[in-house]
């Protein structure tokens, strides 16, 4: 029992900065799933660490999956953790936001969300 404990407790260890090694999405503005009154006229995405802005994209796309963003997706050169991207005045529906990112220390995430401007 107690070198199962043992063994649990070195994993955990070994495995704990591993788990925090990765830039996840901490919040955005549109929130995500959020419905909004006024369309956006910026996407802003807080991750849990510095991006490499190289490789870091976020794109808009509406229902029928166009591209509707301006294209000028960057990290936010005084807080490498926001990625943001420029969108023309939206029209009521429903978007969804896709990103990828690499963080400094070299792991890669993904993911999407969506958001809807109130008619």
């Amino acid at each position: 029992m107690r070198r199962a404990l043992l063994f649990a407790f070195v994993v955990a260890c070994i495995a704990s900065p591993l788990a925090r090694a990765h830039a996840f999405l901490d919040h955005a503005a549109p929130a995500v799933g959020s419905t909004v009154r006024a369309p956006p006229t910026q996407i802003k995405l807080w991750f849990t660490q510095a991006l490499e802005p190289a490789f870091s994209t976020v794109r808009v796309v509406d229902r029928s999956n166009q591209r509707v963003d301006r294209g000028d997706a960057k990290v936010d050169s005084r807080d490498a953790t926001i990625l943001q991207v420029s969108v023309p005045n939206l029209a009521p529906g429903r978007y969804r936001v896709v990103w990828r990112v690499l963080s400094v220390d070299t792991h890669v995430t993904e993911g999407d969300f969506t958001f809807d401007v109130a008619p």
